[in-house]
């Protein structure tokens, strides 16, 4: 079993990562603002455009360290990726089920439906620890269609329906995700999703979460030498890590 380590997250805009002495060093000029340690370390995300050193990048490629570039306001700029990893027949083989619709299915849903479970299940804990707080009722109706829509998905056929099913759950997901915010409404409150541009606090921090999550699924899968770019349920697109 991958023993899961920590990340550490740069945010200093002018800071430069560089390795030392197997150690992350983050300069800011000559003044060192931190030293980690790099065998404690699973991920590397720098929000600078100062970027890091070769040897830094060297030694992330070849500890499967994931290090990420962010420009200071989130968005991605790029991953460095070591040697691939991985049983070349692996790949093959996924490429191979991926051409097929019905084996991407067969994948695909069991993702669909451990989400939908997942996604239930938040509103569940919601309404046992916060019974006071929220509209109970309007969570277990949420929380039944949730089920129901799992429940479908283990079983689908078709990857358009399994999609449907995907869509359909997601909106009754967010119809009350705001019942789950239950400090500082006056400036977190959510009110629907928007992306591209995110249209509220609630929906910045969504998109911000999406990023960082895909890129540590993109890294992971890298790292058993799965090709995150050739997905099941979403399609190959150019540039868009459609398994991550």
């Amino acid at each position: 079993m991958r023993h899961l380590l920590n990340t550490l997250f740069v945010f200093t805009e002018d800071s430069y990562l560089a390795l030392e002495a197997e150690n992350v060093v983050v300069l800011n000029g000559d003044r060192e603002l931190g030293r980690f340690p790099l065998l404690t370390l699973e991920n590397i995300l720098s929000f600078s455009y100062r970027g890091a050193s070769p040897a830094l990048m060297g030694a992330c490629a070849q500890r499967n360290v994931a290090l990420c570039f962010f420009s200071p306001q989130g968005r991605f700029l790029a991953r460095v990726c070591g040697q691939t990893r991985g049983n070349v027949l692996l790949r093959k083989e996924q490429y191979r089920r991926s051409d097929s619709p019905e084996q991407s299915c067969l994948i695909a849903r069991n993702m669909i439906a451990g989400k939908l479970s997942n996604s239930r299940w938040v509103l569940e804990r919601a309404t046992r620890d916060h019974p006071l707080q929220v509209d109970v009722s309007k969570l277990k109706r949420a929380s039944g269609l949730l089920l129901n829509a799992a429940r479908a998905a283990a079983s689908c056929e078709d990857l358009g329906a399994l999609r449907g099913l995907e869509g359909e759950a997601a909106t009754r997901y967010f119809d009350v995700l705001d019942q789950l915010i239950l400090q500082n409404k006056a400036d977190f409150s959510f009110q629907g999703r928007s992306r591209r541009p995110p249209l509220d606090p609630v929906n910045a921090l969504l998109s911000y979460g999406y990023t960082l999550l895909a890129h540590d699924c993109a890294a992971a899968l890298e790292a058993v030498g799965l090709d995150p770019y050739v997905g099941f349920l979403h399609r190959d697109r150019p540039g868009r890590t459609s398994l991550a």
